[in-house]
């Protein structure tokens, strides 16, 4: 029943943070000029001709306030432009790239999750030894390689020297008119989901080649700082009280280590981790752009050198969304875990 009512009262408390952003958001946009701002009501890119008419037609000379009003009234009702990038609604266009991000968070989140985790605890239970010491420098270096370095590496590597062995982009030419023709039938476009579902291990192959490069990059820059993590706060949950009861329990390490310190542990790595793979979701523009992984990331890039004003609005609201919904998931996930989270931190 208090868990119920923990997540009544922080779906509600969703409301007026959506409105601050929304709010937030428009007031930035208000630097530019009404006839820059005018393209964020175009549905049809004829209008573009015709930009005077739009900025009488939704007054975008008014007060703050009516222009707020008005533009709501737009993005209840789905408008939110039109995007001259790929010559389309900008909600038809984030939706048409947001696959592409999604299949790659799919395959990267977890390897970044568990294997930090895994690392964490191992380096956290082996103190001082061989392998918290190799841990640690392997840490240090993944955290400080730059991302567009890193993945310049692979691709001169993996692309170049071995002959195409791991390409970019999401799936070779001929394999790329397989999916798109009658007989492949695209039910996510997720293409590695979609090769399953049609039984093509054709396809299946191709798509996790051109993934490896991309995932592998995340994989390696962002499981340092969970690994880095993990290690500290397991060294925290050691040595409180309640694992050294356990252990003058007579309870054997693995099991002090496994069923004790590491759930309280998983704690604040559960917050990185839902921010982790709400920024995944959200595009990773500089993997996207290097990998020709066109996903989110890759188009809100676009829309940004060609200035599309429409497009990185949405982007922003989406983004802005992704992390208000992973901000929730992590708070109801804290209460599962931690009672006292909503008892307001009174314990049982």
């Amino acid at each position: 029943m208090e868990l119920r009512a923990y997540i009544v009262r922080r779906l509600l408390l969703l409301i007026p943070v959506m409105f601050g952003v929304s709010l937030l958001i428009f007031g930035v946009v208000q630097l530019f000029s009404p006839l820059q701002r005018a393209t964020l009501y175009i549905k049809d890119p004829k209008q573009l001709a015709h930009l005077g008419e739009v900025v009488d037609k939704y007054g975008l000379n008014d007060p703050f306030w009516q222009q707020y009003g008005t533009w709501l009234s737009q993005l209840f009702h789905g408008n939110l432009g039109w995007c001259k990038i790929v010559a389309a609604p900008v909600g038809e266009a984030i939706l048409k790239f947001l696959p592409t991000t999604v299949e790659l968070a799919i395959f990267a989140t977890p390897l970044i999750i568990l294997g930090g985790i895994f690392l964490g605890s191992k380096a956290a239970a082996n103190k001082d030894k061989v392998i918290d010491h190799a841990s640690r420098v392997g840490a240090i270096i993944g955290w400080s390689l730059p991302t567009f370095w890193l993945g310049l590496m692979l691709l001169m590597i993996f692309y170049g020297y071995f002959s195409g062995l791991f390409p970019p982009g999401r799936l070779s030419t001929d394999v790329s008119l397989l999916v798109n023709s009658d007989a492949f039938h695209q039910y996510t476009h997720i293409h590695t989901i979609d090769a399953i579902l049609n039984g093509n291990f054709r396809v299946l192959v191709d798509a996790l080649r051109h993934l490896v490069l991309p995932v592998v990059t995340l994989t390696v820059v962002n499981l340092a700082f969970i690994m880095r993590l993990m290690r500290s706060s397991m060294l925290e949950s050691l040595g409180k009280g309640y694992v050294l009861t356990a252990r003058a329990k007579g309870l054997d390490e693995k099991t002090v280590i496994n069923k004790h310190a590491r759930r309280n542990a998983l704690i604040p790595v559960l917050t990185v981790s839902g921010y982790l793979f709400a920024a995944i979701i959200s595009g990773v523009v500089i993997t996207e752009t290097i990998f020709n992984f066109r996903g989110v990331g890759w188009l809100a890039w676009q829309s940004a050198v060609q200035l599309d004003i429409p497009t990185v609005l949405g982007f922003a609201l989406f983004t802005a969304t992704v992390f208000v919904l992973a901000n929730l998931v992590v708070d109801l996930l804290y209460a599962r875990i931690d009672p006292r989270v909503r008892l307001g931190g009174r314990a049982k």
